[in-house]
């Protein structure tokens, strides 16, 4: 039976807290993996510990069925306890392959290697190695008060899982975030085991649902069946009782099933949770486990996770001369290993939980993409788990022999790339009059000769008004376009093979400001210029308001972005690129944050798409045919009211329409109080949905640092270029060196006959050192 949540029972006559410099008396919230096992090891290590576990459900009582743990968890539990471990491996099954069933074609990726066993059978070898050292183990009851177990007990660890309540009591000092997601899922089990971690697609009539499973005992599998909220709704789900669930789902994967039933343990359609806290302790008090954080399921990393929390908890006790530190430590050690599993559980969530974006693809890359949507799995990484499977993605998506995707050529319009590297618009401040100068040539004429396929310009701003700072260069008159030839031209010469764009943009309310090392965004001392923008409103507190642009001044502005275009043909640019984010001028019309206007260029969003695609056809109009011309937008503010997801579909589908041969899709910059959830390729699925939804070629931008993201992102067919800022600041060459790793010669990426001698790594060190042979005692 399960215990009622309500009023908890009277407390037993409380002991006083002996504080001690490491905890005698600790109290534990919770039965699940974490508080048993770090209660397990805080008696091991020092058995004259008084240690309570207060488990509201009876023994037997567990929700979900198997659990996955890491050859590397399991590591950590054999040193710390061997005989836990040795009791786990007499449970486990292990298997090594991941089947993908898409559209009824099934591919098999090898080399993973997972250990899963019952979840109920990991409680009870922690049940009975928590006996055995004599844990008082209170199953069925309710645990006191947290604070009554504060002020009684020398730790409280509250484990208490993804609903805690303790955490809830002492919100305001934790100061928890939980997010609920847009898909139902449902837990259940099967009785046989799957060959394999298996992933099936099942397209409906309401919509897609998918199923996870995977063995956890020689006759029994764990099944999770997934969906969106809205296909779930359209199914009648919502209204469907815990039997007729599990025969519907099992009648939708009955080919995965091989027809047989499903069964059920008081499972119910939920939706994921994910928990982030501001702070895990408060005096006494630690969080533990689901309770201080989650990842979803799709990642197997909860009870993993939860072990290694444990651990590393009992191990800064160990290791502190006090609790304080030993919390503070314990913190500091966990907290940033846990933000980026969350990074990637919540990339591998979203990812299923637009599926439905990726179905049209060729069912091996389909494939490719699922095991690499949390970014952990690479395509290096499963090259060396599996260079058969890699190999047939890669030949089905056209690399010659020997060719890493990132290589392959790309064609826009007129102009095809020999690679896939774009070196992003960088803005430089190292103008004077908007003139190019020596520094331009060697920091451009560099990036071309160090070997990616497009190399992008600074934004170059169409009129003196429109810079962002002193130092920034333009293109308002001739002058400029000559000083801009001569950098195209070397790069024409001296890196043939190798196209250079311009981005021409405008600053708005972003502009007369310090150069970036002297202030980033703060006001100049003196000589500013007025700015201008869609709506007055000043880019920080404090800041100079801009005027509201009127008519004719807009008309002003599209005639400068043109003849500035008119001005980059004739500079020998081989493609053009309108900046259109990151809070500039035009980016400030399309977000509703920045543009309040009440004319025909404000409101609703084909209203705030006007000028900007205004100012595009005007370009356009001028542009040479032949050369391609991309849009950089913000495809999300990161702000509450600013722009979204699906604006930014919409935003890439209007310019497409108006001839965008590309959209360089990055996000933010647009208002000072932004958010960024940052990580690795963070803005990536953005130019994901983009390119499926409308079609259009897209350059992803974030955050992408290293040539196996690179070759990834592409062969999953998530973008089609990828560009790069800082990793080309650290390093010029980077692409050549990616192609030198690599140990990739080809047409992609061809060395300057000058910089030939240095194609290979130079040796960094002696490597004919004798081996030891003979270990002398």
């Amino acid at each position: 039976m399960r215990l009622r949540r309500g009023a908890r029972p009277a407390p037993t006559t409380p002991h006083p807290p002996t504080h001690p410099t490491h905890p005698i008396r600790i109290a534990i919230i919770g039965g699940g993996p974490a508080g048993l096992y770090a209660a397990a090891l805080l008696k091991r290590l020092n058995p004259s510990r008084d240690v309570t576990v207060w488990e509201r459900n009876l023994p037997h009582d567990t929700f979900g069925f198997g659990v996955v743990l890491s050859d590397e968890t399991l590591g950590g539990i054999e040193h710390a306890d061997p005989q836990v471990h040795e009791a786990l491996q007499a449970h486990f099954v292990r298997w090594d392959d991941i089947d993908i069933v898409h559209r009824g074609i099934r591919h098999t990726s090898g080399g993973h290697g997972f250990a899963a066993l019952g979840r109920r059978t990991l409680l009870q070898v922690l049940h009975a190695r928590c006996r055995a050292l004599g844990v008082d183990l209170r199953f069925g009851t309710e645990a006191p008060y947290p604070s009554w177990l504060c002020e009684t007990y020398d730790l409280v660890i509250a484990a208490d899982g993804v609903h805690s309540a303790t955490r809830e009591a002492y919100a305001q000092v934790f100061r928890p975030a939980v997010r609920t997601h847009r898909c139902r899922y449902i837990w259940l089990a099967a009785d046989f085991a799957f060959e394999a971690f298996r992933f099936e697609i099942a397209e409906t009539e309401h919509g897609v649902a998918q199923l996870h499973g995977y063995p956890y005992a020689p006759g029994a599998s764990t099944v999770i069946v997934e969906m969106r909220e809205e296909v779930w709704r359209a199914a009648g789900l919502d209204g469907a009782d815990e039997r007729e669930s599990v025969e519907r789902c099992a009648k939708l994967f009955a080919d995965a099933l091989g027809g047989r039933p499903l069964r059920s343990n008081n499972s119910t359609w939920t939706t994921f949770r994910t928990v982030v806290n501001e702070r895990w302790s408060h005096g006494n008090l630690v969080l533990l486990g689901d309770a201080a954080h989650t990842a979803h399921f799709s990642i197997g990393s909860g009870t993993k996770l939860a072990v290694e929390d444990a651990l590393a908890l009992v191990a800064s006790l160990e290791e502190q001369p006090d609790l304080e530190r030993a919390l503070r430590a314990y913190e500091e050690e966990r907290r940033p290993v846990v933000a980026s599993t969350q990074r990637a559980a919540r990339a591998s969530l979203e990812w299923f939980e637009d599926i439905g974006l990726h179905l049209d693809q060729p069912s091996r890359q389909f494939a490719f993409n699922l095991l690499t949507r949390s970014r952990r799995v690479t395509h290096d990484n499963l090259r060396l788990r599996d260079a058969h499977f890699t190999g047939a993605v890669e030949r089905e998506f056209g690399c010659p022999p020997g060719t890493p995707p990132m290589f392959t050529p790309f064609r826009l319009r007129g102009l095809t790339l020999r690679n896939r590297v774009v070196v992003s618009p960088m803005d430089m401040y190292s103008a004077t009059d908007g003139v190019p100068g020596d520094f331009h040539l060697v920091h451009l004429g560099a990036r071309a000769l160090g070997g990616a396929g497009l190399v992008m310009t600074e934004m170059v701003c169409v009129s003196p008004e429109g810079r962002i700072t002193p130092g920034c260069a333009g293109l308002w008159n001739t002058r400029q376009a000559d000083a801009w030839r001569r950098t195209v031209t070397f790069v024409h010469d001296r890196a043939p093979g190798t196209a250079i764009g311009v981005q021409l943009g405008h600053s708005g309310r972003k502009g007369s400001t310090k150069r970036m090392w002297e202030g980033i965004d703060e006001p100049l001392d003196t000589g500013n210029w007025p700015l201008a923008a869609a709506s007055p409103l000043p880019y920080k507190p404090g800041g100079q308001t801009p005027r509201e642009l009127s008519r004719a001044h807009l008309t002003d502005i599209r005639e400068q972005f043109a003849s500035a275009a008119v001005r980059a043909a004739r500079s020998g640019f081989d493609l053009l690129e309108l900046h259109c984010a990151h809070g500039y001028l035009l980016s400030g019309f399309l977000s509703p944050l920045t543009n309040r206007r009440t004319d025909r260029y404000g409101g609703s969003l084909a209203h705030r798409l006007r000028f900007p695609l205004e100012v595009f056809d005007a370009v356009r109009a001028v542009w040479p045919e032949e050369r391609p011309m991309t849009v950089r937008i913000s495809a999300t503010d990161w702000a509450d009211g600013g722009t979204t997801a699906d604006d930014a579909v919409a935003i890439a589908r209007a310019f497409a329409a108006h001839g965008a041969d590309a959209i360089d899709v990055s996000t933010g910059q647009v208002v000072v109080d932004e958010q960024p959830e940052y990580g690795r390729s963070y803005q990536t699925p953005y130019a994901d949905r983009i390119r499926h939804e409308v079609g259009v070629p897209v350059i992803a931008v974030g955050a992408i640092s290293s040539w196996d993201d690179v070759n990834s992102l592409i062969l999953a067919g998530r973008t089609d270029l990828c560009a790069l800022a800082r990793p080309h600041l650290y390093d010029p060459h980077w692409t050549l060196h990616a192609a030198a790793e690599q140990g990739y010669e080809g047409p992609g990426a061809p060395w300057p006959a000058p910089y030939r001698a240095g194609s290979r790594r130079p040796n960094t060190g002696r490597t004919d050192a004798p081996r030891p042979r003979l270990t002398l005692s």
